[in-house]
């Protein structure tokens, strides 16, 4: 099920269900939305602290509660990642949200809230955060158009790793070791045909290698239909690895057949293209170009 739309006028809460968050960079990205015609409406307790947190578990569940239950609120943005909504996600009740559901924006740690809103067969965006609108302006945009209904066609160069094919289906996953966090619990989603979305910070190889070998030994690699390989950043290559970080994710998929993208543009950099999870996308790998294709909006407006 597709959210409505965004029209100009809508009210849009900016919240802070992780960590603590620059007060002047919400007020910069207050200012980019209201550039685009919405309404920022920015949680109660959306710029507190407490420790690495932005306020305590109450206050973050309060305010995220409040962010989903709200008849006035049309979307949601999330502030920034880094940790902390798993603490309170179990707290929240989705029953409203499942009668009246709204956008969901975020990556990094959102991939928590993006993996509990699959759940229940709704989408949500994959896009920058408040934290990052200022920093790129074709992220903002894509952004920008994604909300109001103009979903991006994605064309990208190749890149050698790449494997070629075809598949239409649903996206699923974010940040990687987040999403490992899930593996067991019961956010963690049906893997079957999907494709699968990966990026992550900060991670060194050999963690990388030995997340994606749970998901190898777990059969999610026999499952799923697709994988593209976002930005991972912020990591040293590993000599004693024997490869580079691609090549060893290469390595880990080499026997199965699905498509697979390299080096698709989102994760923690600047720029970040915006991946709706839980709407059919189309992804088409061949020798020369990458594309992404999104399904009609049209079901989602009426």
């Amino acid at each position: 099920m597709q959210p409505p739309f965004l029209q100009y006028g809508d009210k849009i809460a900016i919240i802070s269900p992780s960590s603590a968050i620059d007060s002047q960079l919400v007020d910069q990205a207050i200012s980019i939305l209201r550039e685009w015609g919405l309404e920022p409406i920015l949680g109660k307790h959306a710029l507190n602290i407490c420790g690495r947190f932005a306020g305590t578990k109450q206050e973050r569940m309060e305010d995220l509660q409040w962010a989903i239950d709200s008849n006035d609120i049309k979307a949601i943005i999330c502030s920034r990642g880094g940790y902390g909504l798993i603490q309170i996600i179990d707290d929240i009740d989705f029953s409203r949200f499942e009668l009246y559901p709204k956008w969901v924006v975020g990556f990094s740690d959102i991939t928590i809230l993006h993996s509990a809103i699959a759940g229940f067969g709704i989408s949500s965006i994959q896009a920058c955060m408040a934290k990052y609108l200022c920093e790129n302006r074709t992220s903002a945009d894509l952004l920008r158009q994604s909300l109001f209904g103009e979903f991006p066609s994605y064309n990208i160069p190749t890149t050698p790793l790449n494997r070629t094919g075809a598949v239409t289906s649903e996206i699923i996953g974010g940040n990687l070791s987040v999403f490992f966090s899930l593996r067991g619990t019961h956010y963690e989603p049906d893997f079957r045909q999907k494709i699968l979305f990966i990026e992550d910070i900060g991670e060194k190889p050999y963690q990388i290698d030995r997340m994606l070998h749970n998901f190898k030994l777990g059969g999610v690699f026999e499952d799923i239909a697709g994988l593209i390989v976002g930005r991972f950043s912020d990591y040293e290559e590993d000599p004693g690895m024997g490869c580079t970080l691609h090549e060893l994710i290469a390595d880990i998929v080499n026997e199965y057949d699905f498509p697979i993208c390299f080096d698709f543009p989102a994760g923690h950099d600047p720029l970040h293209y915006p991946l709706p999870f839980g709407m059919q996308t189309t992804l088409i790998v061949d020798n020369d170009n990458v594309t992404l294709n999104f399904a009609s909006n049209i079901n989602s407006m009426n």
